[in-house]
């Protein structure tokens, strides 16, 4: 039995891979010709390298291109100092820390692994333009590639891992309730000096007036994220580039000596920040799971690991009905019932953050994280494990199926 699935990202690679290895036929669709897009998010948290290790594959994840990010310190309000929110090297298991991946090392990676079995097929520059159906039932989709040509591909299962704008939910008519945020993102980088390279990787945040920013250690450069009110984008590209370079010195002063690098506006990049979930996420014939049924903030960086588990609960509940070639919606509604808490959990967990912390600042009411809470972190330093949890594994982790595992 076959199953067509649309979009090369995380969700959909993770989910190909582990079908493949079970024997199931399926092809994925990735509308672009490599997975090189900058500001995709990197981090790979320890659920994602213990699902790694189960599937034979750690050895060779730990040889990508990586760094390792330790516990995250925000600032106190009116300069007293910072407070650690997490606490990862006390993590159960071996992973004490946030891998970052570059997206597209990994997407190749788990392409390359994926290719070695038979049942496996990726057809790169092209995408999933529309559903086709048999009756009322999804029956697989329509493509385009990237020079123009048209065609069909039928299957038992169409799943959709295309994306928060996802094409084939609005085709199959489902449309994800939104959540209120407060901010968008800007995405830029900024080098890494010789000299600072043996730094150890760590994610910095800074509160300032009406603005937040994050510095993400990478290799050879940072990775910064600035934080502004939702709809800002006009204004701040009006005030021009040199004055964003002073808001980024401001944030950063230890930044000043190279915020020039930031040569036009146009170096930014726009995230247009959606927190979203779909109160159904399939319908007959056809499968929606991560970005696609749940669009993430980007607070606790989550969003890849949520989808990637999303992907191993539908290959570990999938499979075998798809090997018996008797794939029933209700095999679909299991999924959705397996990890719907989850989702829901790690979104009202980011709403409250963005309640508690992102709109105060923003609004200019408050300054950082409420002192009460802080004062609690530092008096009881086992709380830190909590938000630890959450972020390293997720309120409902997943285990690769057996019939997937290698030695």
């Amino acid at each position: 039995m076959s199953v067509v699935i649309a979009g090369g990202g995380p969700a959909g690679m993770v989910l190909g891979l582990l079908l493949a290895r079970g024997g199931v036929e399926v092809t994925v669709l990735e509308k672009h010709g490599d997975f090189l897009r900058d500001f995709r998010g990197d981090t790979v948290h320890p659920s994602t390298m213990r699902l790694m290790d189960e599937l034979g594959l750690g050895e060779k994840f730990h040889a990508l291109p990586q760094s390792r990010l330790g516990n995250v310190a925000v600032p106190l309000p009116g300069g007293g100092g910072r407070v650690t929110l997490t606490d990862f090297e006390h993590l159960p298991g071996k992973y004490g820390y946030v891998a970052m991946v570059p997206q597209w090392d990994l997407l190749t990676f788990l392409a390359e692994e994926a290719a070695k079995e038979p049942t496996f097929t990726l057809r790169m520059n092209t995408e999933a333009t529309d559903l086709l159906r048999d009756g009322g039932r999804v029956s697989g989709v329509r493509y385009r590639t990237a020079d123009g040509a048209e065609g069909e591909l039928r299957a038992e299962l169409t799943v959709a891992c295309d994306g928060r704008g996802s094409i084939l939910r609005a085709r199959a008519g489902l449309r994800p309730r939104e959540f209120p945020v407060p901010f968008d993102t800007w995405w830029f980088r900024l080098p890494r000096l010789d000299g600072e390279r043996d730094q150890i990787a760590r994610l910095i945040a800074e509160f300032g007036g009406d603005e937040i920013a994050l510095s993400l250690t990478r290799e050879d450069y940072y990775q910064i994220a600035y934080f502004t009110a939702k709809g800002a984008d006009p204004r701040l590209r009006a005030e021009g580039v040199e004055r964003f370079r002073q808001r980024i010195a401001r944030l950063f002063p230890q930044y000043a000596d190279r915020v020039g690098r930031i040569r036009t506006m146009d170096d930014l990049h726009l995230l247009d920040v959606r927190l979203n979930r779909l109160d159904r996420w399939h319908v007959d014939g056809l499968l929606v799971i991560g970005d696609a049924a749940h669009a993430m903030s980007p607070a606790g960086g989550v969003g890849i690991n949520l989808a990637i588990q999303d992907a191993v609960a539908a290959a570990t509940l999938l499979a075998g009905p798809l090997r018996r070639g008797a794939i029933r919606a209700a095999d679909l509604a299991r999924v959705q019932r397996r990890r719907l808490w989850p989702t829901v959990i790690v979104q009202r967990a980011q709403l409250v953050l963005h309640r508690v912390v992102f709109l105060p600042i923003l609004t200019g009411r408050g300054s950082g994280i409420p002192k009460p809470v802080a004062h609690l972190v530092r008096r009881f330093p086992v709380l830190r494990r909590i938000p630890s949890l959450l972020i390293a594994y997720g309120p409902r982790p997943e285990h690769a199926p057996a019939y997937a595992r290698r030695p």
